[in-house]
Formats: structure tokens, sequence, C-alpha cells
């Protein structure tokens, strides 16, 4: 029979060995992804779908859901649709959103491929996007990379369960530098973004929500997908990339444009990674034309937002290009029509 004595030393010693092991067992836990629901106008410009398929690319995020955003918020339903059966992403429910149109909208430019997906019903983007938050208080990211009015739609019917989200990150507006201010001449100023000026009221309500509102505007998302990089990722033949090859096509020859600008996959590379686009805390006033401006002085009010002004190239495709080139997500598409 063993001592009182002994048997203190050996528990003691191993408490001792868990104290020292606990840290590396801590350690080799993988971190949970963070919940992000995206709200896009896929079809139109190619930056979105080339922002969806990085967001598919990231184990660091759990897509909780795509809402379809302004205008033909149906076929855009469709077009997300198809782009997750092709990928073999059908887990991730698809929300209709508000349809609505403006003066100089965009062209649905990749619209053909979208009208191939078999049409099906799907929930109201304003109804997944309040049931997705009351499950999930302070928990959800919520990616804007459209005009805002869905997210202006859930404030307006519920504004206690918006302000549960986490956080907010968009790619929208102008503070120094507009539409093709890209450093190589004198900047012309900032322009009315088009995801701002779509629907002001919708923005203004969103920048004074009092929800943590992170900002990717044009300052910071005017990056091309060049030549070298089209090469890339326009050859390598996954489920994915082939997806985006034809978008690209279609995109190009409604466009008459053969070099993509990245805005919105600016804002989801951010919202995975933070550091791919430190911000500066402003406050920033919406008119009534889509302007977004800083505002200065004693009486304006608390920052509103926190806005990137500045973004790296380099360290953007650094992070971009693996992440396509390297996943291999396999299909589950059915027939198309």
């Amino acid at each position: 029979m063993s001592s009182p004595g002994i048997k203190r030393t050996a528990i003691s010693g191993i408490l001792l060995c868990l104290t020292l092991l606990a840290p590396k067992a801590i350690a080799q836990i993988p971190p949970q992804p963070q919940l992000v629901i995206i709200d896009t106008d896929i079809g139109d410009d190619i930056d979105d779908v080339l922002a969806v398929g990085l967001a598919l690319s990231s184990p660091e995020v759990k897509i909780l859901g795509i809402t379809s955003a302004w205008g033909d918020t149906k076929l855009r339903a469709r077009m997300i649709d198809r782009l997750l059966c092709e990928t073999g992403r059908t887990d991730i429910p698809v929300a209709v959103g508000i349809e609505k149109h403006g003066p100089g909208g965009a062209t649905f430019s990749q619209a053909r491929w979208a009208e191939r997906q078999p049409d099906k019903p799907h929930a109201d983007a304003v109804d997944f996007l309040l049931d997705q938050v009351r499950q999930h208080p302070g928990e959800i990211t919520l990616i804007g990379i459209a005009p805002l009015t869905n997210l202006g739609a859930v404030l307006e019917r519920d504004p206690a369960t918006f302000k549960k989200l986490k956080r907010i990150v968009i790619m929208g507006g102008s503070i120094h530098q507009g539409y093709g201010d890209l450093g190589y001449a004198p900047n012309h100023g900032p322009d009315a973004e088009y995801n701002i000026a779509m629907d002001p009221p919708a923005a203004q309500a969103v920048f004074n929500s009092g929800v943590p509102l992170y900002v990717m505007p044009l300052d910071s998302t005017q990056i091309p997908l060049g030549e070298w990089e089209r090469s890339q990722l326009f050859t390598q033949s996954t489920n994915l990339t082939d997806a985006l090859t034809l978008l690209y096509e279609q995109w190009s020859r409604s466009t008459n444009q053969l070099t993509p600008t990245m805005f919105d996959a600016v804002a989801v590379a951010y919202a995975i990674d933070p550091t791919q686009c430190p911000t500066t805390l402003m406050k920033i006033d919406v008119d009534a034309k889509g302007f977004t401006r800083e505002v200065h002085g004693k009486f304006v009010g608390k920052p509103n937002a926190n806005v990137c002004l500045h973004s790296e190239t380099t360290k953007f495709f650094d992070f971009y290009m693996p992440r396509l080139l390297q996943q291999n997500l396999a299909g589950s598409c059915s027939a198309l029509k």
C-alpha cells in the first residue's frame, strides 16, 4: 500500500505534466471559422464572382448563406445556385433579395450562364438575414458587395436584430480617389461610387446604424486582375476556375473590357484577413447623390466607419491566387437547361 506522500507526489507530477502540455494542446486546436453571409449583385461586373470564389476557397469562413441584391435578383439567385452547384457547395442556402432598379444600372453581363440553371423557390433575403442573426447573435459578419438595399430593408424592419450583427464589411464609397485614380496622374477626386449611389437612403441607414462598419472604398479596391494573373487563373481547370473562365469571357464580350478590377474581392479578403487592408476610424457622411465624405469638427458626432484607404497589390494577390489555384471544389450539378 502506497503512502499518502507518494500519492501526493504522483498527483503533483501528473498536474505538472498537464500544465506543461496544455498550451501545446490548445495551440493544436484549429480556430473556429467565422460565420459570414454574402450579399451580392453577382452577374453584372465580374468582381462579384471572383469575390465569392475567394470565400468558397477560404477555410477561415463558414458561409451561412448568400443573398442576391439589386436588379434581377431572381436571376442572380439562379446564378449563385449554379456557381454553388458547379463547386459542390449546394449546402449553402441562397435567398432572393429585393428587386430594385435604378438609373444607369449595370448590364447583367453573365445572364446566359445564369439562365441555364433551372429555377427553384428561394427564401426571401430579408427574412433569411433576420433569421440567421437571431440564431447567431453577435457572431455574423455580413459582407456587402452590392447596393445596400437588402441591408437597409433589414434595418428598417427590425433594427434591434440588425444591431446584433458582429460587423458589416462592404465594398463601397469613394473618399479621396475616384474611378480610375490609380496614382499615375493627379486624382480627379471622389466619385459617387456605384454600390452607394444606387440606393443612398439605404447606405445612409447602414452607415448610421451603430453596427461596426468596415468600408473598402475605391481608394483601396481598384486592383486590376492583370494578364499574368488571368493566364494563371484561367488555365488551371478546376471546377471553380472553369466557371470563372467562362464568366470572364461573357463579361469581357458584354463590356468590351479585358482587365477586371478586383473591387469586391478586396472586401472579402479583408473580411478573412484584416491585415490585407488596414483601416482608419472616420466619420463618413453619405449624401443624397451617394457621395461618401469624411467630415471633421467638434460637433459632427462619433466616427461611424473603419475605412481602408490603401491596399497593396502584391500582398493581395499573394493572398488571393494560391487559394483559388490550389482549391479543387468538386461539382455536383444536375443537368442544366
